[in-house]
């Protein structure tokens, strides 16, 4: 039977890629995201936001690609997958869990820094080879105010 372990977030950077080497020579990038939620509290009616933290690793081309566009406080938009673990805490001697997000694909949201346009980019880690090219920056297709269903019918056949 086959597993799945996949996550998405779409957050803002918390702070500056951390980007480090092994010793191997591969490239490792470190990154905050924070994801919020918002609701209204039953007794009072006011607006609680809750707001999450996730650790974020990066490896390889795509650490590179992190470390140089991903800066605090942009949106992005990742995709990977959940990693377990434990260390023990120098201080207290006590172990403590860690999770952690293990990245294959990233996506820079919110346009350009400086250059007012609304490009992405949208970059995946190879799956197999240790470096490559990332992928070309999207660009919508449909003119701006258009959403791109303007010649559809209204006949939907189910």
């Amino acid at each position: 039977m086959a597993s799945v372990n996949k996550v998405i977030l779409i957050g803002n950077c918390g702070r500056d890629p951390e980007v480090r080497y092994l010793p191997s020579g591969q490239a490792v990038a470190n990154v905050s995201i924070a994801t919020s939620t918002k609701r209204k509290d039953k007794t009072s009616g006011e607006t609680i936001e809750d707001t999450q933290w996730h650790r974020v690793t990066f490896y390889d081309r795509l650490a590179e690609i992190a470390g140089e566009y991903v800066k605090k406080g942009r949106p992005i938009y990742v995709e990977g997958r959940l990693k377990y673990g434990t260390y023990t805490d120098k201080t207290t001697g006590v172990e403590k869990n860690t999770v952690d997000i293990i990245a294959t694909e990233l996506q820079l949201l919110g346009g350009r820094e400086g250059g007012g346009g609304s490009e992405e980019g949208n970059y995946t880690r190879p799956a197999k080879a240790a470096t490559g090219a990332p992928a070309a920056a999207q660009k919508s297709a449909t003119p701006a105010g258009k959403s791109g269903f303007d010649d559809m019918d209204d006949d939907i056949p189910f």
